[in-house]
């Protein structure tokens, strides 16, 4: 079966982009962690790392994400994610609603293929 999926969130800087994924190719009865997937794609390597999602906080136009690996905290403009373990911070631009780029869907599903 083809990997299907529609993407429900998209942020994006010029090294980074992270999405959350749903996954449409999947049975019924998979687990929410497989069907629902956050990722952070490295522009120039390619490189795809899953995000280990914990919790989740939204109150107003303010939308948090907590990931075993850091956290992300959003609205409709603008985001913030910050590595746990490096101390990393980046800034993102929210392009959620707007098509994913060709080659941001195809390094997604190469790294869903595998």
């Amino acid at each position: 079966m083809k990997t299907d999926f529609n993407c429900l969130y998209f942020l994006e800087n010029e090294q980074y982009v992270i999405v959350e994924i749903k996954r449409n190719d999947l049975s019924e009865d998979a687990d929410l962690s497989d069907v629902f997937r956050w990722l952070v794609l490295n522009k120039s390597t390619r490189e795809v790392l899953s995000l280990i999602f914990r919790s989740m906080d939204s109150s107003g136009e303010v939308q948090e994400r907590f990931f075993e690996q850091g956290y992300l905290k959003f609205n409709n403009e603008s985001g913030t994610y910050i590595e746990k373990f490096n101390s990393g911070q980046y800034q993102f631009e929210n392009k959620t609603g707007t098509p994913l780029p060709l080659e941001t869907v195809n390094t997604i599903i190469a790294y869903l293929d595998n």
